[in-house]
Parts: structure tokens; C-alpha cells; sequence
């Protein structure tokens, strides 16, 4: 639970995104699921730009922390399996509890972050130990091109997770397995 007002603000801001979608993310929405005052928001987050921005920092910070963590758990992968098994620990979180939140809240941002330049910055991907972890991976099994093959490998697990919270369900294992080998051709 967050321990300064701020970062409880940003935290209830993403779980009002999550569970209103963005016409529902407002000043009074945020006060009223955090059961603060009126303008409590509003004191912390002067506009709706400011709110976004506070919302999409904190998301990044989580998203972060995630995937330091899952990478801690699971390095070095030396094997397309141990790859696989990563992946579908990855878009497991993604898709249940707390991560299901976060990608629903993250991808409103992201179809936002199209008309705002700002909230775009934000949201670019960023280096972690897990993106590391597939660069490394591919690297060590002769793949040219580790970069693009990387960013392709994690942008399809991207939709295969967007795909899944629409229609439900996990990520099937054979889908991360056909990326995986196709990555290392």
C-alpha cells in the first residue's frame, strides 16, 4: 500500500481507470474510491493532464518493479524452454489479479498516450532486467539481429496479453513457443 498521499492517489487513479475505463478517471472518482475529501485529488493533480501523468508514473514504476522481480526469479534462462516458462509467467501476471489491473489501466494510457506526447515519453519502453534477459537469451543462442528480434518476441507477447484480456483466458503455451522459436530462427 502506497505510504505518501501522492503515490495513494496514483494508485486509486489506476484502479478507477481499471475499473471505469478513461471517461470514468476523474478528480471526484479518485476522492470518492480513496475516501478522501472533495478536491483532494485536485490539490495533488491540478488537471486531468497531471493526473494522467501521475497515473502513467506510477504504472511504469510498477511495471518496473514487476518484471525486476519476475527476472531475479527466473535468470540466467539457458534454455527456449526455461524462455517459454518466463513468458508464460509473465502474461500469467498480466492477465490475473493486481497485473490484470495494471495492463487494462496501461493500455488506456497507451491509446491516450497517442494524442499526448508526454504521457507517450512515459510510457516508452524501458530497459529492464527482463527485456535483458531476452536479449542475452537470443544473444547466446547465435541469433543476428538480437535487438529487433527481441523487440519483436516481446511486442507479439504484448498482443497476445492485449488479445487475452479482451476475450479471456491465458496466453496459450503453444503461442509463446511457436515466438520463441520463431525469434530464434
Amino acid at each position: 500500500m502506497a505510504t505518501d498521499r501522492r503515490t495513494l492517489l496514483a494508485d486509486t487513479a489506476l484502479d478507477v481507470l481499471a475499473d471505469e475505463g478513461m471517461r470514468g478517471l476523474t478528480h471526484r472518482a479518485v476522492d470518492r474510491r480513496a475516501d478522501m475529501p472533495p478536491g483532494t485529488t485536485s490539490a495533488y493533480f491540478r488537471t486531468r493532464a497531471a493526473l494522467l501523468t501521475g497515473l502513467v508514473t506510477r504504472l511504469v514504476e510498477l511495471d518496473q518493479a514487476e518484471l525486476h522481480t519476475t527476472a531475479a526469479q527466473l535468470l540466467p534462462l539457458p534454455t527456449a524452454e526455461e524462455l517459454v516458462n518466463g513468458l508464460a509467467l509473465l502474461t500469467h501476471q498480466r492477465l490475473t489479479g493486481e497485473g490484470r489491473r495494471r495492463s487494462l489501466a496501461r493500455y488506456a494510457c497507451t491509446l491516450e498516450s497517442v494524442r499526448d506526447q508526454e504521457l507517450r515519453e512515459i510510457l516508452v519502453p524501458r530497459e529492464n532486467a527482463g527485456r535483458e534477459a531476452v536479449r542475452s537469451f537470443l544473444a547466446g543462442h547465435g541469433v543476428t539481429d538480437v535487438e529487433n528480434r527481441a523487440q519483436t518476441l516481446l511486442t507479439c507477447v504484448d498482443g497476445l496479453v492485449f488479445e487475452r484480456l479482451v476475450s479471456g483466458g491465458e496466453v496459450p503455451r503453444e503461442a509463446l513457443e511457436g515466438l520463441v522459436t520463431a525469434a530464434m530462427r
